[in-house]
């Protein structure tokens, strides 16, 4: 159900495998030919909360809809919020269906003319597609309970005939996926300091997903989940196959596999045996996405690199390998000693161990340090590289406020251009 609300163009559709077993994988996040909704299927700081504002959740899909405090909207008043789903306001594109740029009024969340009021984003069931009403009630049900500044806000639904349709807020800057991935003017690439403030705010969703009042496995995080505002702070999307944790004495949840190719944890994949820890890898996974500007699975890679983990993996350790796999794009914005750190902490969240791999409250802690202490930007007067000398000093040609820290970017030297 992969979302990019803020983009000007449909998000890409890369290559997922599909396990050959009877276990089918459902590659949520991307439009697949393969979807089916037979069988076990694969798709993949917390801030407190009082227990009154997470109420226990309801199960009948009467329960989920009378005691939600979303807005019930008629389809004509989606369809004119929407310009009646103009293509020109397609947002993006997923296994859920469409997402579309609309307006209400901010006050009565009436239907409002376009560039008027309170931009949507209006995600719409495809009725032909692999994922249907099970999903939409999950997300309603959800996302009407919990609210954190890290979790994207669902404003109202449809319910009506067989239309199945979500109101959110509008994320002006669409999917982490696509600052990562998709080349163009739109998107820029993301300094290391926006790169590092984005991860935190995913953790600080899944933390509070996992704490002891929301007790929730989030079970699809990927970077198309991970929306981001104006101002570049992350909010977790599509709750469609969130699962409520293990309970009493219970160490995990037993569930079909469902989630991403490439994100899932090996050990739900081979028992379907869902924890935290689960989100945990996926975490880790997102986060080498972040350092090595590479997707998860990409099978345009030579061989040896189609699978980010599998490659990535033996380099963390390394204080010298690391650079080789960082993206080539951040140059010299970061500080080596803060580059290992965020591969050491990776690292521990792909642990194949579970008990080996931090909380994500830890993993919480382990950014915000790093955010806020000496390692946070790059300091070439106490580096060194491999063979003993300091880095020649880059040569600075712009400033970049980031918050309230300003970033350097260097001019590239002819050598270190891609060719």
């Amino acid at each position: 159900m992969g979302n990019c609300w803020g983009a000007k163009v449909k998000a890409e559709n890369p290559s997922h495998d599909v396990f050959a077993s009877d276990t089918v994988f459902e590659c949520l996040g991307e439009d697949s030919p393969h979807g089916s909704r037979k069988g076990n299927v694969l798709s993949s700081s917390s801030s407190r909360v009082s227990a009154s504002s997470v109420p226990p959740t309801p199960r009948s899909e009467g329960e989920i809809l009378t005691s939600s405090n979303l807005k019930s909207f008629t389809f004509n008043e989606l369809r004119t919020a929407t310009r009646n789903f103009r293509p020109d306001s397609v947002l993006g594109e997923g296994g859920f269906g469409s997402v579309f740029k609309g307006w209400i009024n901010e006050h009565t969340l009436a239907a409002a003319k376009p560039g008027t009021g309170m931009v949507i984003a209006v995600k719409k069931l495809n009725q032909e597609g692999f994922q249907g009403h099970k999903e939409w009630l999950a997300e309603v049900n959800y996302l009407s309970q919990l609210s954190h500044p890290n979790l994207v806000k669902l404003i109202g639904y449809c319910l009506e005939d067989e239309q199945r349709l979500l109101v959110y807020e509008f994320m002006s800057r669409g999917s982490l996926e696509n600052h990562l991935f998709r080349r163009s003017s739109y998107y820029q690439p993301l300094s290391w300091n926006l790169r590092m403030k984005v991860a935190l705010g995913a953790a600080k969703g899944l933390a509070f997903l996992h704490s002891s009042k929301a007790k929730v496995i989030y079970r699809d995080f990927k970077t198309s989940n991970v929306l981001l505002d104006s101002n570049y702070n992350a909010k977790l999307s599509d709750f469609g196959l969130a699962k409520d944790g293990p309970t009493g004495d219970k160490s995990h949840v037993s569930t079909r596999v469902m989630g991403t190719y490439g994100y899932a944890a090996p050990e739900y994949l081979a028992t379907g045996h869902l924890t935290a820890k689960s989100d945990v890898y996926s975490f880790g996974v997102v986060l080498l996405e972040i350092l090595t500007g590479r997707r998860a699975i990409d099978k345009n890679r030579p061989t040896g690199e189609y699978k980010l983990v599998e490659w990535a993996k033996p380099h963390l350790a390394s204080k010298r390998k690391i650079i080789s796999i960082l993206d080539s794009r951040l140059r010299a914005q970061y500080s080596l000693a803060g580059a290992q750190k965020i591969a050491g902490l990776a690292d521990r969240c792909l642990s194949l161990e579970t008990k080996h791999r931090p909380t994500m409250d830890q993993v919480v802690v382990a950014l915000e340090q790093l955010q806020h202490g000496k390692d946070a930007e790059r300091n070439p007067k106490t580096e060194q590289n491999s063979s003993g000398q300091r880095p020649a000093m880059p040569r600075w040609r712009s400033w970049e406020d980031v918050g309230n820290r300003k970033i350097a970017h260097p001019r590239p030297s002819a050598s270190s251009l891609p060719t």
